[in-house]
């Protein structure tokens, strides 16, 4: 592969990295905010019965495929493969849309251990 393709590939892997990471922000401000829109101090605590009206925007296929990619450059290729498996599919495009949150969530796991006992 060229220098330019790599870093063209690069850049767009970042692209996408950025997008995985400005949605899981948007979820955690959804969950940290009151049905009235106002945003949970550190003192206080929602209301068990007080439901968050807004919605996470839905994960999409370039996000996991942006983390399953660096997850697989990083040498857990395998690791990647097992997780498509669980999901009963042999590659990513054959997963169902609404098993993306939890394909991701399940990714950002893969390579945790190591790290941990590396570190």
């Amino acid at each position: 592969m060229s220098k330019m393709s790599e870093l063209d590939l690069t850049v767009k892997e970042l692209r996408n990295a950025a997008q995985a990471i400005t949605a899981a922000a948007n979820s955690l401000v959804t969950l940290f905010t009151t049905s009235d829109g106002q945003r949970v101090s550190d003192n206080a605590t929602v209301s068990k019965t007080e439901k968050v009206t807004q919605k996470p925007k839905p994960v999409t296929l370039e996000q996991v495929r942006a983390v399953l990619a660096e997850k697989s450059r990083s040498g857990h290729t395998a690791d990647v493969r097992e997780l498509l498996q669980r999901h009963g599919v042999a590659k990513l495009s054959e997963i169902d849309s609404g098993e993306y949150g939890a394909l991701l969530a399940e990714a950002a796991k893969i390579g945790l251990m190591e790290g941990r006992a590396n570190g």
